[in-house]
């Protein structure tokens, strides 16, 4: 079962970059393993799947050590679920990549964090593109200043954008605000804003990433220019989220 629905997936992304004339190697697909006990997330590794997505702090940190022994940094773990400042420390370095850097003050605690330990967190700043009260992220107006905030830390790298659309039943309701997300995108990634501070500390090289799209959009999102894809019940099925340990 479930290797037929990443297959179907795969497949669906493929034709959504051929659509949009975009080559499906551009693609990253996540499974988002949140509340998945750790033997689905390792079929999905056996059926190729490297990427991984969890929304609580606390659960990335014990899937991340409990199959760490087996799989080393085979497994790439990304924290997508809103982070507390609080539980930075806990994942800094067990992630790869941070989804949703949506405060200056979020940020300075990850510089902190990751100077600790000398390292570079890539993160991607999130966006309330829809203007939901029920979702976090900046609002299209805040990113500029955010982003030429977090670029100047040492230790984070600030390598795309994130947003999480409404939940719709038609996809294509979903495409205006995809398709505001890929302007904003290139508009930093060709650093046409009004700032010349980017010639100093940015490298629009490294800026490659654009998080969006989840199991009943992502091929939407694709034709839109995504980069990364999140998809939990479409690879996992629905979810049981009432034991996530075995």
């Amino acid at each position: 079962m479930m290797e037929e629905r990443i297959t179907d997936i795969l497949g669906r992304i493929e034709a959504s970059c051929k659509r949009s004339g975009r080559n499906s190697s551009e693609v990253t697909l996540i499974a988002v393993s949140k509340t998945m006990p750790l033997h689905m997330i390792e079929e999905a590794y056996r059926l190729g799947i490297r990427n991984f997505g969890e929304n609580k702090v606390q659960e990335l940190v014990r899937k991340h050590d409990d199959l760490r022994e087996v799989y080393g940094h085979n497994i790439k773990w990304h924290q997508i679920g809103h982070l507390q400042r609080n539980k930075v420390k806990q994942v800094i370095d067990k992630t790869v990549l941070i989804h949703s850097v949506d405060s200056i003050r979020l940020g300075h605690m990850i510089e902190q964090e990751a100077s600790k330990k000398d390292i570079v967190i890539d993160v991607l700043i999130q966006i309330n593109i829809a203007k939901e009260d029920t979702k976090d992220g900046i609002s299209t107006d805040e990113l500029i200043p955010l982003f030429m905030e977090l670029i100047r830390l040492p230790h984070i790298r600030v390598r795309g954008l994130m947003a999480i659309a409404p939940y719709v039943t038609n996809p294509e309701k979903n495409r205006e605000y995809f398709s505001k997300m890929r302007q904003l995108f290139v508009d930093i990634k060709t650093k046409n804003i009004d700032n010349g501070l980017t010639d100093i500390f940015f490298d629009p090289s490294s800026f490659n990433i654009l998080s969006m799209g989840m199991s009943g959009d992502y091929e939407v999102a694709v034709e839109e220019g995504a980069t990364m894809v999140r998809v939990g019940t479409g690879i996992f099925g629905e979810r049981d989220y009432s034991d996530a340990r075995s």
